[in-house]
């Protein structure tokens, strides 16, 4: 069975990430689409809700599951089968980082394989950052993100100027 793992913030989810699922479940049988949690990064979103965004948005793709770890993604592909690690291209500043990335992954594991993938041009564009600037200025979102994470963000968005917790 191919199997591959996704892994991100997804802070939240974009229609950028799911553009590299669309391409991707083509490809392999099951892939974890896994929100890898990093204690000194800031979010917006708490682990379990970056979890529920993601499978909400991933639920027309049967062969996808969402979950999350906080180690190492390399370890979670070995504990899980997975043979492949995808990471999404946006552009050529994102490039140097992912290849970076796969270079450090690659040393760590070395049966472990990294897959590019281009998102669509019309969704190369959006970032999960943009998308919650987007969401800060009241801009419309629904070209960048799937409905369940543009109402998330406007909720957010109303409880931060409300004072509400984050």
């Amino acid at each position: 069975m191919r199997v591959a793992v996704y892994a991100g913030s997804f802070d939240p989810i974009t229609s950028g990430h799911l553009s590299i699922l669309d391409e991707a479940v083509r490809l392999f049988e099951r892939i974890f689409v896994v929100v890898a949690v990093n204690p000194a990064k800031a979010t917006m979103f708490t682990e379990e809700e970056r979890v529920r965004l993601a499978r909400e948005a991933t639920a027309p793709y049967p062969n996808v599951t969402c979950t999350s770890t906080k180690g190492l993604i390399v370890d979670f592909a070995k504990a899980h089968g997975a043979a492949w690690l995808l990471r999404g291209i946006r552009g050529s500043i994102d490039s140097e980082y992912e290849m970076s990335l796969a270079q450090i992954n690659q040393a760590l594991a070395p049966e472990i394989s990294t897959l590019f993938l281009l998102a669509r041009p019309d969704a190369a564009v959006v970032s999960s950052s943009l998308l919650k600037e987007l969401a800060r200025c009241g801009a419309p979102m629904s070209h960048y993100c799937p409905p369940v994470v543009e109402r998330a963000l406007r909720e957010r968005m109303l409880g931060l100027q409300n004072g509400g917790p984050r």
